[in-house]
């Protein structure tokens, strides 16, 4: 098979979180022949540069560089750590990977490979989530692996592609000048899902890689998990209004309780002298519900890995599709969130959708950068 092409891997840091050294060893230990590894932040006083030079120290034999760049090109303030990052990549395979995910030592080359096919404009990929600390990270967790994942698992079985996921996003030089490159991004909440979505706006595919990376949950409190959460919510009612309105049918605890009580109802009011019709309706209503359980029970079976988080994590359930329900309707409302302290609009600038061809080449070389800049 054709050797693997040089990548280079973009990593955005903000802050020092939990196992933060952890999780960027897990890219200093990739199989991949040639790779570099560039960690941005805005603030020479970031406390995550400190972990970056633990790395640096831990693996001399590594390309590794920090980027300190103060400068802000937009209101997300990702992005344009990602601006300041691009002008050091060397290598025309990129790869962006948010600060608190884990990989396997074969990710990069599983990622990169579809990019060999030049009808592939971003490859992105599925995470799970691993919680750190105590109750209110574990209910954090039941909402990616619970809800989350397989609701893309199943838009992804149905052939849907409308995806990106900051966890990864694999791309090359040429399609992220194409789009108009990171700058095309700087103003939008949802940068990784636009990014994605701007290649296939040039006829690029979306490929799901066949890997699935850990990320941490480590909010310690109701109110951090809220605000994280209802942000995630809000992102998608940015970019697909429809499918947020439709969210609702995917709550099963909610729903399951309704049933409950209409069968109560029902139940109550039909009495003894029930005629068939009323009957068959109970049954109905409770074979339905019964299977309603039955499902969520297996769901939470295959996304809990063991019998003991099984178990553990059971009664957290119903209080996590509770939450999720009022999560969404709050969701519905609301211009900003809260990102890292930031205040941000919802609102993704669509009126100012890239195109390449009425963008300028110095501002192409400004936003991916050249190869030999480091």
């Amino acid at each position: 098979s054709a050797r693997p092409q040089p990548v280079s891997v973009l990593k955005p840091l903000c802050g020092a979180e939990p196992r933060l050294y952890e999780n960027l060893a897990t890219f200093c230990e990739q199989h991949h022949p040639r790779f570099q590894l560039l960690f941005g932040v805005s603030s020479p006083a970031d406390p995550a540069i400190a972990v970056v030079r633990r790395l640096q120290a831990a693996y001399p034999g590594h390309d590794i560089e920090l980027v300190i760049d103060p400068r802000v090109h937009g209101s997300n303030l990702k992005v344009s750590n990602l601006i300041n990052l691009a002008a050091r990549a060397r290598y025309d395979a990129i790869v962006l990977a948010d600060s608190d995910i884990a990989v396997e030592p074969d990710y990069l080359e599983i990622v990169t490979a579809p990019l060999a096919d030049p009808d592939v404009g971003v490859v992105t990929c599925l995470y799970s989530a691993r919680s750190i600390g105590g109750f209110w990270p574990r209910v954090g967790a039941l909402f990616i692996n619970e809800w989350f994942a397989p609701s893309v698992r199943v838009a992804h079985s149905t052939g849907s592609r409308a995806f990106g996921f900051g966890a990864t996003l694999a791309l090359s030089r040429a399609t992220l000048e194409r789009i108009g490159g990171f700058a095309a991004l700087k103003d939008c909440l949802a940068d990784d899902y636009l990014l994605a979505r701007y290649a296939r706006d040039h006829g690029l595919a979306t490929v799901l890689a066949p890997v699935v990376v850990a990320t941490d949950v480590i909010e310690p409190t109701f109110g951090s998990l809220w605000l994280r959460e209802t942000r995630w919510l809000r992102t998608i009612r940015s970019v697909n209004p429809a499918g947020f309105a439709s969210l609702f049918i995917t709550f099963p605890t909610p729903w399951l309780v309704v049933g409950a009580l209409f069968y109560i109802l029902i139940a109550a009011g039909a009495g003894v002298g029930a005629c068939a019709a009323t009957r068959a309706a109970l049954a109905s209503l409770a074979t339905a519900t019964l299977g309603g359980i039955i499902a969520r029970l297996i769901l939470h079976a295959r996304a809990s890995g063991s019998w003991r988080a099984f178990w553990r994590d059971l009664p957290l359930v119903p209080l996590r599709d509770l939450l999720l329900a009022l999560q969404w309707l709050s969701a519905a409302f609301g211009s900003h969130v809260i990102w890292r302290g930031v205040r941000v609009s919802v609102a993704n600038p669509e009126a100012e959708a890239p195109s390449a061809m009425t963008r300028s080449a110095s501002a192409r070389r400004a936003a991916v950068g050249g190869s030999d800049a480091r």
